[in-house]
């Protein structure tokens, strides 16, 4: 197995720019996620380690050679698509076999590796079967076991999971995790889709307009998120933000067009800033005596097992997580939100970066 490692990595697209100075190591067996929404460049990157783009500037590592100039068939990595890319003509078999006779396995050889690479998918009593008659769940199997089959340095996997219904998005995602511990392979794993990557990566690398926003450890970038973006992207659903000015008269609180909100002292905020106070939405309630801050319900989610209530607050949007036993307010009703200001998050207004949140005063929690 081989580390992927982006050195000061850009790509145009004439004035268009996909990906601007991207530095970032994906360890020898590790699944990193590279997560952002559309757009943001991070299929770009992918597809510059599978030698599919080239870098516009910067140098890419596939173990210990740069692959800039090495053409896509040497740089012995495996891709598995988003349209799972699988021969219809052929049995699941042939799909499988398909990079082995490429690379001139003998056949003895190639039919004892496709049993295996079968028989560790759940796809042995499939081999004669041609896609069209596969569900979706049992092609991206076919489209995971072509990658595996020959045991390349790394795993490039593009959305694998964006055809699938729910209840196979959430069995295949733990099919992948499974298989990628067993092999222990290093695998790049895109998505925009947050609750795969909270769910699959030993890291997230956040990712928007090009640019990388953070990398860390799941619950560490919930926890910790470096920016607004972040925090507002991270999560399901995501932080609230709630932009006021420090106030800097008696008791230090965040003056918002709807109320106010306390700020802990250990919180190094100067009177007059400008922020972005930060909260999840297990962090906030309704107030029955009717403290806190103004709002007004817009929906009541019925999820289940918890209710979200989404509440307008000035001309922003808060959610609020309630436990079902919880008393449901109206929709349109006028009700005060009380926020743990234990938990609360503070960003910079104008560049958005992280001031101070809950668990370390300063900005000094685990970002990178």
């Amino acid at each position: 197995m081989a580390r992927l490692l982006f050195e000061a990595v850009s790509k145009h697209f004439d004035q268009a720019v996909a990906v601007e100075d991207l530095n970032l190591e994906v360890e020898d067996g590790e699944l990193l996620v590279l997560l952002g929404p559309s757009g943001c460049g991070k299929t770009t990157a992918l597809r510059m380690v599978a030698g599919l783009e080239d870098a516009t500037s910067g140098s890419i590592w596939i173990g210990d050679r740069i692959v800039n100039d090495v053409e896509p068939k040497d740089r012995d990595v495996a891709m598995v698509f988003q349209s799972y890319a699988l021969y219809p003509h052929m049995t699941v078999a042939k799909n499988i076999e398909f990079p082995l006779r490429q690379r001139g396995v003998e056949r003895p050889e190639r039919e004892r590796m496709v049993r295996e690479t079968a028989e560790t998918l759940g796809l042995s009593s499939f081999l004669d079967r041609r896609p069209g008659q596969l569900s979706g769940g049992q092609r991206q199997r076919v489209a995971l076991a072509r990658a595996i089959v020959r045991s390349p340095q790394a795993f490039l996997m593009d959305e694998p999971l964006s055809n699938l219904d729910a209840t196979l998005r959430t069995q295949t995602r733990a099919d992948i995790v499974t298989l990628q511990q067993r092999l222990g392979t290093t695998t790049l794993y895109v998505t925009h889709d947050q609750v795969e990557a909270m769910t699959m990566g030993h890291r997230i690398a956040v990712m928007n307009a090009g640019v990388l926003q953070q990398v860390a450890r799941p619950q560490e970038i919930y926890e910790w998120p470096a920016n607004v973006f972040v925090a507002g992207f991270i999560g399901n659903p995501g932080m609230n933000l709630l932009a006021g000015e420090v106030s800097g008269d008696g008791a230090r609180a965040l003056r918002m067009e709807a109320g106010a909100l306390a700020i802990p002292e250990q919180m190094p905020l100067s009177p007059g800033g400008r922020v972005v106070a930060g909260f999840r939405p297990e962090a906030v309630a309704i107030d029955p005596d009717g403290g806190g801050v103004a709002a007004s319900v817009s929906i009541v989610e019925l999820l289940g097992s918890e209710v979200h209530v989404v509440a307008t607050v000035g001309s922003s949007r808060v959610v609020v997580r309630q436990e079902l036993s919880q008393p449901r307010p109206a929709i349109g009703a006028a009700i005060r939100l009380r926020i743990d200001e234990r938990a609360v998050h503070f960003f910079d207004a104008v560049t958005g970066e992280r001031i101070a949140g809950p668990g370390n005063a300063a900005a000094d929690g685990p970002r990178w």
